[in-house]
């Protein structure tokens, strides 16, 4: 189901139970968040506060125990599994900590993939692979593989990846969590042209100086989020 609304993110009294034998675990505690077109945000928390939790929810990798969840317009919790692998591909860019790039391919065959799978023909997504990857400063590397690249090379790589499928969101979980302290400014100046040129990005972070350089933050601690005022 599909309604009309200005956010990208609406989710609301989002609460996630895990049950351990006889015991429940409340990971998240009536959650809510909306995120709108063009926000640059971050969610900020210690470990075990919940925000990877809450991004598996956003980033429809989990389901919630109860809760509304509509991402740009999607009902989350009433679509069949096709329609969230389809929200996956097509409407959400995502960045991780640890890059997840496939160790045999190279930085250009990487961020061909998610273009493939939609069905893009392979020379235009290579066009596209090379055009993203020449703007992050990588027309040097598109033949190299992973492990040929520094760290802060191959998360350049995740995000040509994750913005060539032009998402509505860009869900990054803790993108500079393995990144030196120089390579991790320089991800965060290409988050930050990146929201000028109009893309949405959510954060999840435990770095406040991270968090620090975005436009708006919501702190999550013992599964529950509160706004800075």
């Amino acid at each position: 189901m599909i309604y009309s609304s200005k956010y990208v993110i609406d989710a609301n009294n989002i609460v996630k139970i895990y049950q351990n034998g006889s015991e429940e675990l409340k990971v998240l505690d009536n959650v809510s968040i909306k995120v709108s077109k063009g926000d640059f945000m971050a969610i900020l928390g210690p470990s075990g506060s919940g925000k990877s939790t809450l991004m598996n929810i956003l980033g429809c990798l989990d389901l919630p125990t109860s809760g509304q969840y509509y991402l740009d317009g999607l009902d989350v919790l009433k679509a069949s599994e096709n329609e969230l692998a389809e929200v996956r591909n097509k409407k959400i860019g995502f960045i991780f900590q640890k890059f997840n790039l496939l160790p045999r391919l190279t930085a250009m065959q990487n961020v061909m993939l998610p273009l493939l799978y939609r069905g893009v023909d392979e020379e235009e997504a290579g066009e596209l692979a090379k055009e993203k990857l020449t703007i992050l400063g990588l027309g040097a590397r598109l033949h190299h593989r992973p492990n040929e690249l520094s760290g802060g090379q191959q998360q350049r790589v995740a995000i040509a990846r994750a913005i060539v499928g032009s998402p509505q969101l860009l869900l990054a979980d803790e993108p500079t969590g393995n990144l030196d302290s120089k390579s991790s400014r320089e991800v965060m100046e290409i988050f930050k042209e990146l929201n000028q040129q109009g893309n949405t990005i959510l954060i999840i972070t435990h770095d406040a100086e991270v968090a620090g350089q975005v436009k708006k933050i919501v702190h999550i601690r013992d599964g529950k989020v509160y706004e800075n005022n």
